[in-house]
């Protein structure tokens, strides 16, 4: 007999957990997540979960009340005699420190990998890690989804005729030339050559590739400050590309970012809503792109034991 299935959310992105349940044509579980006036997290799981394969969908994007959050419903559900716990987390906080590049640093993926696992999760559904080698920080099995189907579905529908995919940087190339084979065959793909001084700043150095004429279309995980990636479409423009737009996975968007997007030569921001974007983040440039339907059938997929690999594309 098939074990039921049940879906809690924590407070990270309560409109992604809800569109998910709406796919699923199921009810969100019945959970109680409240903070008292300390700062405390309560976790209250009101309905019984034993022999369930339950899913939590949980952000772990900053404060680090919300990593806090996943790892209190996790362990409320183990207590509570869940069969099988699932993280789903379409965004994973502190990605990008997955190594050790300085002395007397933490390798910060890796202890919050530890986290989760020690909580009490079984298995672990995440989307577009900013390093794919953090999937072999856990010792659980690791679902890595990409946003590549929904962003070309995108642009299938919408018409990509004489452009180019750009990768931000040598380390996303792979996925970008994964993206523009996507679209079309023998799409141009170009690569911007930058030098990171800090965390959060770079400067670009050249443009490798042809895209004079063309419609550059920048291929991206995150966007944090927005920075680099403005750096990167005047880079382009004065290498004469015709229009810069770029899509991206994950809106973080900290700061002024928004603004600087909003006053930037890009022509539109294409992201998904892996993390929600706030009322008064919400521009013209920005279009959001829905991942929920992606989320639920690898979440339906899953609990029914069956294969998942053409998800992972």
């Amino acid at each position: 007999m098939q074990s039921q299935l049940k879906i809690f959310s924590g407070r990270a992105n309560v409109p992604l957990a809800m569109n998910i349940c709406e796919h699923l044509s199921i009810k969100p579980g019945d959970a109680e997540v409240r903070t008292f006036a300390d700062g405390e997290i309560r976790i209250n799981i009101q309905e019984s979960v034993r022999g369930s394969d339950a899913f939590v969908i949980q952000s772990t994007q900053p404060p680090a009340d919300n990593l806090l959050e996943l790892l209190l419903m996790i362990d409320a559900l183990r207590r509570a005699s869940a069969e099988r716990i699932t993280a789903v987390i379409p965004y994973f906080g502190y990605a990008r420190q997955d190594r050790k590049d300085k002395p007397r640093v933490p390798i910060s993926a890796k202890l919050v990998a530890n986290l989760i696992e020690r909580a009490g999760a079984d298995r672990v559904l995440t989307m577009e890690l900013h390093a794919e080698q953090i999937q072999g920080f856990f010792d659980i099995p690791v679902d890595h989804l990409y946003s590549t189907p929904v962003l070309v579905d995108f642009f299938l529908k919408r018409g990509f005729e004489g452009c180019t995919v750009v990768a931000p940087d040598t380390g996303r190339a792979n996925r970008a030339r994964g993206f523009a084979q996507r679209l079309m065959e023998k799409m141009p793909l170009a690569v911007i050559d930058k030098r990171r001084s800090e965390p959060g700043k770079a400067v670009v150095m050249n443009v490798v590739g042809e895209v004079e004429g063309l419609d550059a279309i920048i291929f991206d995980d995150m966007v944090d400050t927005g920075g680099t990636l403005i750096k990167a479409a005047r880079a382009l423009l004065k290498h004469k590309a015709r229009s810069v737009m770029a899509v991206a996975t994950h809106a973080v968007f900290s700061g002024d970012a928004v603004k600087k997007i909003q006053q930037s030569p890009l022509d539109e921001m294409i992201v998904t809503d892996t993390l929600p974007l706030p009322r008064k983040k919400q521009i013209r440039k920005i279009r959001v792109l829905p991942v929920a339907s992606l989320f639920a059938d690898t979440i339906l997929r899953t609990h029914r034991g069956e294969s998942v690999s053409s998800l992972f594309i």
